[in-house]
């Protein structure tokens, strides 16, 4: 366990509360009666991605810049993120008056740099992950004497996130699980401790990227490998907090690793059957009812969409990868003889059958193509997968043996 005077409790919890009132937003806790339907469980949403910053790292770096002494505000701040903490010291540091200085890897989504710099703070690229912009961060700290804000393993950080359980628990006090998404642990630590104080029974249920299984590892005495690009780079965390670490293993009943499709099928939920706009990381408590819904089946489950600063490039991506799944934008091959009015007949015939065309590839210079022939590349838009089916059987029908591809092969 961490030294006593580093413990979080629920009166730090309460003290932080009263600390962040009136600085950091009551993000409302909502019923998600579709999310409820596509998982079998009673969903309640927490949206801390309508904070100014679009993330629950406001309330922990709110609690930790109000702590500090009058000459410590003067020397200045140092943070390490991968991008909302890094914006919520920014942040809060200029409502402050506080100069702050943040180390960012140089994987960094655009976005969370860009808003990290609008906000004021001088920011420094520099690693691949959180660890060697930690290490960078650290050196920065001791040149130039600034005050370290860690994004999870400082006390005054963690009561600031517990209180966003404290929140969602006075909003719906029957909840049975809560789902918090993990990266060093501190808001799953804070959260846990309200939690628990609040109510005995509920259960804690953490959630990893199966990239980067940190926690998990720690907690099984396991050797997982981590690394990789993952859409959670918020919590792509290679290393866990001394101080987080021994609260997740009282507290936590379990944890959770969720791969990337999942992740990507969450981030596509929130944004199409919400309206709302969630990050991996914001997402993968989504992510881990959908791989597991047996898991929460039944329950009444509380979930934290903890951010929401997701590249609009990515999340276009992920839209269209969503429907590519749903059979809903469908890509097949034809071999058709090379004449005129061919191409006119399928467009025809595609428009006969509701399908709208997305795309077309038509090359006749491949040698496994007939040197009358040509090579026609498809990709139509249809209402589901019963009506790609249809799609294809009419075009085998009509003699062209269609060949279902996905649009990676398509592009070749």
């Amino acid at each position: 366990m961490p030294q006593p005077d580093l413990i979080v409790t629920l009166a730090h919890i309460e003290a932080a509360r009263r600390t962040i009132a009136g600085h950091v937003l009551p993000t409302p806790m909502l019923p998600a009666p579709k999310l409820s339907a596509l998982t079998g469980a009673e969903v309640f949403v927490k949206y801390e991605n309508l904070q100014v910053t679009n993330s629950f790292k406001e309330r922990g770096a709110r609690t930790k810049l109000a702590s500090l002494t009058a000459a410590e505000r003067a020397r200045g701040v140092i943070a390490m993120s991968a991008g909302n903490h890094a914006q919520a010291v920014a942040y809060h540091a200029a409502m402050l008056g506080i100069p702050a200085s943040v180390v960012m890897p140089v994987t960094t989504p655009f976005v969370k740099v860009a808003a990290t710099r609008a906000y004021g703070a001088e920011v420094v690229l520099d690693g691949e992950g959180v660890t060697e912009a930690q290490a960078r961060a650290e050196t920065i700290a001791r040149e130039r004497n600034l005050i370290w804000v860690h994004p999870y393993d400082d006390p005054h950080v963690i009561a600031g996130q517990g209180t966003t359980a404290l929140e969602m628990l006075e909003a719906v006090p029957d909840l049975d699980v809560l789902v918090v998404p993990i990266g060093g642990g501190g808001l799953i630590s804070g959260m846990a401790i309200a939690a628990k104080s609040f109510k005995a029974s509920i259960e804690i249920v953490g959630v990893e990227a199966a990239l980067y299984p940190s926690m998990w590892n720690a907690i099984h005495n396991a050797a997982r490998p981590m690394g990789g690009a993952t859409l959670a780079e918020g919590i792509a965390v290679k290393n866990v907090g001394a101080l987080t670490l021994p609260i997740v293993r009282a507290l936590v009943n379990d944890i959770l690793l969720v791969d990337e499709e999942h992740l990507e099928r969450a981030a596509n939920a929130y944004l199409t059957l919400q309206k709302t706009m969630a990050e991996g990381a914001g997402a993968a408590g989504l992510a881990a009812m959908l791989a597991e819904p047996q898991r929460f089946t039944g329950k009444k489950v509380g979930l934290v969409l903890c951010g929401g600063n997701i590249d609009p490039r990515i999340l276009a991506s992920i839209m269209v990868r969503e429907l590519e799944r749903d059979d809903r934008i469908v890509s097949f091959r034809l071999t058709i003889p090379d004449r005129p009015g061919v191409l006119g007949q399928i467009a025809t015939r595609l428009g006969e059958l509701g399908a709208n065309i997305l795309e077309v590839d038509h090359k006749r210079l491949f040698l496994d193509v007939p040197a009358k022939g040509a090579r026609l590349d498809v990709t139509v838009e249809t209402r589901d997968g019963a009506h790609a089916r249809e799609i294809l059987a009419a075009f085998e029908a009509d003699g062209f043996a269609p060949t279902r591809i996905d649009t990676g092969d398509a592009m070749e």
